[in-house]
């Protein structure tokens, strides 16, 4: 069984940073692409960013383009998300998912997903 575990998440004034992480367990992490996405209560969820296996290539939502960067560490068969020039708007529980093929930004197309990380910043 794929078990993605989402940590780093936390309280931080608007500007600041913090990096969150996802350890994947179980599956074949190499083969899948990764996505992070976030919600809020009343909201569908919603793509933030996604990178393609081996780290070909990375994309973001509009939003947060500039400010945040996807990676992936195969050794350890983890995945972040650093996110710097944090706002209030970027307030909201951070899921990380795996998908077999290529990345996507459709939430949707993701088969295994982990407990999500909340992420609160404060003006």
């Amino acid at each position: 069984q794929v078990q993605p575990v989402e940590s780093g998440g936390g309280l931080v004034q608007a500007g600041g940073s913090l990096r969150l992480s996802c350890a994947v367990s179980g599956g074949t992490f190499t083969s899948s692409a990764m996505g992070w996405f976030r919600q809020t209560p009343g909201k569908e969820r919603e793509f933030v960013a996604t990178i393609s296996r081996f780290g070909m290539s990375a994309r973001y939502a509009d939003s947060v383009k500039g400010r945040f960067t996807i990676s992936r560490d195969d050794a350890k068969n983890t995945v972040y998300l650093q996110m710097s020039g944090l706002k209030p708007e970027d307030t909201a529980i951070y899921y990380c998912a795996t998908k077999s093929g290529s990345s996507s930004s459709t939430y949707k197309e993701y088969q295994y997903w982990g407990q999500g990380t909340q992420v609160t910043v404060s003006s």
